[in-house]
């Protein structure tokens, strides 16, 4: 099979999706069956992983709940390391690698010491939490806007984030690593000007068998959170569009009740 994009000493930032391997790019695929190195993220989905082919070292470099199995400058160095061996490398990233992966500080690592990177996208989770749960991120009229956000500080430190500006205007908000930031998040929207009744869907696991969503609103945001396990990753999704979601349950519980 030639691989003439993927030359040995070169680097592929992959987009693993949320978890469910039938949502990978056919491109996705394809590098993973290319590569004779793999390196991946404690949260890519057991079912990708089982693409890897056998006899291709696979390296976990996992960062999950504040356990980090490596740093994020031990990785580049591993990157760097591995291209350098005239390894064809794939860096297994959760979700799409451009959003909150950290791909830029790879990509310079790796550019600087003079190897080719390359990015294939991936599904993020907000994209598939909405497809899971039968509800758009942006609906005409009510969410204009759909702005994703990291609620990830370090060492436990207050977010540092324009609250004004997302409590404004119609837009979805996605909060990614949301779980530990919830109270402050509910607190900090509505001191800002959103009100408590504003819908919010909760999802965790997304896209795997054991994925779990929750319906319910702004100001119970902190208290709903605990319903999830402390290690789960969690979505936080608010505004008027996900609305439909509690609309949809609502309307079955009638006709579950009807029948």
């Amino acid at each position: 099979m030639p691989h003439d994009d993927f030359p040995g000493g070169s680097v592929w930032l992959v987009g693993a999706g949320p978890g469910d391997p039938d949502l990978l790019t056919r491109k996705a695929v394809r590098l993973i069956e290319a590569a004779d190195m793999v390196f991946h993220d404690a949260l890519v989905g057991s079912g990708v992983l089982d693409l890897i082919p056998a006899g291709v070292e696979r390296v976990s470099v996992g960062k999950r709940a504040g356990r980090h199995s490596k740093d994020q400058g031990s990785i580049d160095a591993l990157l760097v390391a591995a291209a350098r061996a005239g390894r064809r490398v794939v860096r297994l990233k959760g979700g799409d690698p451009s959003l909150f992966g950290r791909s830029a500080e790879e990509m310079a690592a790796l550019r600087e010491a003079g190897f080719i990177v390359q990015i294939c996208p991936g599904v993020t989770a907000a994209s598939a939490a909405a497809a899971s749960a039968g509800v758009s991120l942006s609906l005409r009229g009510l969410a204009r806007e759909v702005r994703f956000v990291t609620a990830h500080s370090r060492n436990g430190a207050a977010l540092d984030l324009d609250w004004a500006g997302l409590a404004a205007g119609q837009a979805t908000l996605a909060f990614y690593m949301g779980r530990g930031a919830a109270g402050e998040i509910s607190r900090r929207l509505i001191a800002a000007g959103l009100i408590g009744a504003t819908p919010v869907l909760i999802a965790c696991n997304v896209s795997l068998p054991d994925e779990k969503r929750l319906s319910t609103r702004l100001d119970l945001l902190d208290i709903a959170t605990r319903s999830f396990a402390d290690d789960a990753p969690t979505l936080i999704l608010i505004g008027e569009a996900v609305r439909c979601e509690t609309t949809m349950l609502i309307a079955r519980a009638s006709q579950a009740v009807n029948v």
